[in-house]
């Protein structure tokens, strides 16, 4: 949808963006499950903990805008409308697939939806985004490119050159940073020097630091991005602030030596859990009756267990399709 100049959330606005982020997270803990019963052909990056990220920013994108993802890129494809029974079947190796079961988990794409493709390369998205945009501009029909891409990836340097690019030629493309503090195994601190959004500043680009444990937030910060963006005013750097629930594999234990973060620190962290914000903000405030959220998490968990079932009965990959999608005849 367009950016709003009410940057105001109704309180339905938030129920249906509760209702996707629950829906990411169902899916997202079945998948997990999944890996460690060695159902998958291939490790997964759950996205738990950063669905408020991106919810609030798709919340404000069409199908006709695009956006590039990252190898934790199952709540990118959800929430930009992505069906969970194609993102199963993808990350279960089969047929019905969104890539017809030949992408698995970190190359999850559906350009009918502008979903232009998680990627395995860190940062490997960042210079995608801005040709996206650059299409956008040349198409002159007023769509937006948004590049996600985590704090880890900031030390690549195809940031800088899109930080500069973008605002030389002025594209209509948001880059969303979502700093969940862990860049694989290492936290943050320890390998991202400085500031990270006032490197954008240090371009021109307007920058912002948001909350992203909270959609509200999220939502309103790409209102004011994706309408500067529409409008023909340039590129806008979001730094959405989160936490990573999940390890960087969800196998990841069965093959390091030791912990690198404690129990206490996630169990504190989880407490920001963006659901937990927005239930709590629906029951509270907004005055949404607990049933009705009640009936929000049993509607995901039925469409999480329906796409997970689709999946498992779904054939293998036809192989031929290898040959034929890498191929072009003539």
């Amino acid at each position: 949808m367009q950016a709003r100049a009410n940057n105001e959330v109704g309180t339905e606005e938030l129920v249906e963006m509760f209702a996707r982020m629950t829906l990411i997270r169902a899916c997202e803990e079945k998948l997990g499950e999944d890996s460690r019963q060695g159902r998958l052909p291939g490790n997964v990056h759950l996205y738990a903990g950063q669905e408020a990220i991106a919810v609030g920013v798709c919340r404000h994108l069409s199908d006709e805008d695009f956006i590039t993802s990252t190898h934790r890129g199952h709540g990118h494809f959800i929430a930009k409308g992505g069906s969970p029974r194609s993102l199963f079947a993808e990350v279960h190796g089969k047929a019905t697939g969104a890539c017809q079961g030949l992408g698995g988990s970190m190359h999850v794409a559906d350009f009918s939806r502008g979903m232009l493709g998680a990627n395995a390369i860190v940062g490997g998205g960042i210079g995608l985004s801005a040709g996206a945009a650059l299409a956008a501009q040349n198409a002159g029909k007023g769509q937006v490119a948004v590049g996600f891409f985590g704090d880890g990836a900031t030390s690549e340097g195809i940031l800088s050159e899109v930080l500069n690019v973008a605002v030389l030629w002025k594209l209509p493309l948001i880059l969303v940073c979502e700093h969940n503090e862990y860049s694989g195994i290492s936290a943050t601190r320890y390998v991202v020097a400085g500031d990270i959004a006032a490197r954008a500043a240090a371009y021109g680009m307007p920058a912002a630091v948001v909350d992203g444990n909270d959609v509200v937030a999220v939502w309103q910060e790409m209102a004011v991005a994706a309408a500067r963006a529409r409008e023909g005013q340039g590129p806008t750097f979001i730094e959405a602030k989160s936490y990573r629930l999940k390890g960087h594999i969800e196998t990841e234990m069965s093959f390091l030596v030791k912990k690198y973060r404690t129990d206490e620190e996630v169990a504190e962290r989880a407490k920001g859990d963006p659901l937990i914000v927005a239930s709590r903000l629906l029951t509270g405030e907004r005055g949404v009756p607990q049933e009705r959220i009640d009936q929000i998490r049993q509607d995901a968990e039925d469409k999480a267990e329906d796409a997970r079932a689709f999946a498992i009965s779904s054939p293998p990959p036809v192989m031929d399709a290898v040959i034929s999608l890498a191929l072009r005849k003539g």
